[in-house]
């Protein structure tokens, strides 16, 4: 194995893995390509761990256009990721998002609706009338406004879509290794190598912290400040007595959520921030649900009353404490040094377009498809953090 590589990427879930076969499939497929994964089975890491949805239901344009190259990624999944003939199943599902509003709510989710038509997402405004038409089931009295996408919204597998951007890089000659990333060796302003656990020294010409849930201690490692923590947050599998018919995924405005998954439904909602400590246990707050998530389900929608948890799983958010988007891009002193961190939750869905704009960042020095650089590191030492409205 060369013990020197253009490109070196530490962490190979989702957004490593999207970088990788990005930089081989296009201007980088030349270059020498290191991805470094230190739990190849990804059991602990995010992208796993997620309930796997994708939406164009945002606030911010750049957000909007992330997930709208996603939906034209995941719906030509086969044109990008085939090996030999075989195509990742991702059972994608286009079964919307359904943001709910009260009254108080109504002019931002309207604002945002004529963003994201303005941009091109399929969604539509229902009044509480239209939502009870559409979902008997539901109790739409406290309402006064849903936002359904109609089509280019759904879920997935995610382990599905994270082993075929890998294999798919390693196809193309990305290699992968079982190591960890222990140290970062700088000369001035860049980058020159990065100390394994296990592999001694690799020197490289670009660096790409991919690192999800270790994200802020491997930038640590280039003495710098990232400010993005691991967050748990639970999942839980519910038997319904009584079906849910056309069922999207539902946005409660307490920020509940719950949709269905084959016979069942998964639901979750983020804690408290006075009970949100760093962490990356993933043993199952089942107090959550009992004390706040169930009478939130029963009250949205009575059927939910009488469920039964028959699952249950626990994962970690990359969550960046400064404004839950994503660090994307060089460090603003170390150039050859890039992020790719902080997804809050969206990595997954956004991973398609990231991946596709570090490669270019990599290869032509700049973003040449999609303009990112709103999320670049700069904000963050300028303390303007990009407001994103649509936080699930």
């Amino acid at each position: 194995m060369s013990d020197s590589y253009d490109v070196v990427i530490a962490g190979g879930a989702v957004i490593g893995s999207s970088t990788a076969f990005w930089l081989k499939a296009g201007a980088g497929r030349d270059l020498k390509v290191l991805v470094v994964e230190k739990d190849p089975t990804y059991t602990y890491c995010a992208t796993t761990r997620s309930a796997g949805s994708i939406r164009q239901q945002f606030s911010t344009p750049e957000n909007i256009a992330i997930s709208l190259f996603g939906i034209q990624f995941l719906r030509n999944v086969a044109d990008y990721l085939s090996v030999d003939g075989e195509a990742p199943a991702l059972g994608l599902k286009e079964k919307g998002y359904l943001f709910l509003a009260s009254e108080a709510g109504k002019p931002v989710l309207a604002k945002n609706h004529k963003l994201q038509i303005d941009m091109g997402a399929d969604n539509v405004l229902l009044t509480p009338e239209a939502l009870k038409q559409r979902f008997p089931w539901m109790n739409v009295e406290d309402l006064a406004v849903g936002c359904l996408g109609l089509t280019m919204e759904g879920w997935l597998d995610p382990q599905q879509l994270l082993q075929g951007f890998r294999r798919k890089a390693r196809a193309l000659g990305a290699e992968y290794r079982h190591d960890e990333v222990v140290g970062i060796e700088r000369d001035g302003n860049r980058v020159v190598a990065v100390r394994l656990k296990q592999g001694g020294r690799v020197a490289c010409g670009a660096f790409v912290n991919a690192s999800g849930l270790f994200g802020h201690e491997v930038a640590a490692m280039a003495g710098i400040e990232l400010p993005v923590r691991p967050k748990k947050r639970c999942v839980y599998v519910l038997d319904v007595r009584e079906p849910l018919p056309n069922c999207p995924l539902v946005i409660d405005m307490t920020g509940a959520y719950f949709r269905p998954e084959g016979a069942y439904y998964v639901c979750g909602i983020q804690p408290d921030p006075a009970n949100d400590p760093d962490t990356r246990d993933v043993e199952v707050d089942h107090a959550l649900f009992e004390e706040t998530l169930w009478p939130i389900l029963a009250h949205r929608v009575p059927a939910l009353e009488a469920v039964k948890v028959v699952n249950s799983w626990a994962g970690n958010y990359d969550y960046n404490l400064f404004d839950q988007n994503a660090i994307l891009g060089p460090h603003p002193e170390i150039a050859n040094f890039h992020f790719a961190n902080g997804f809050s939750g969206h990595g997954l869905q956004q991973s398609p377009a990231v991946g596709r704009a570090l490669a270019e960042l990599l290869t032509e020095g700049r973003y040449v498809t999609l303009d990112l650089s709103r999320f670049g590191f700069e904000r963050i030492a300028a303390k303007q953090p990009i407001i994103e409205e649509n936080v699930v």
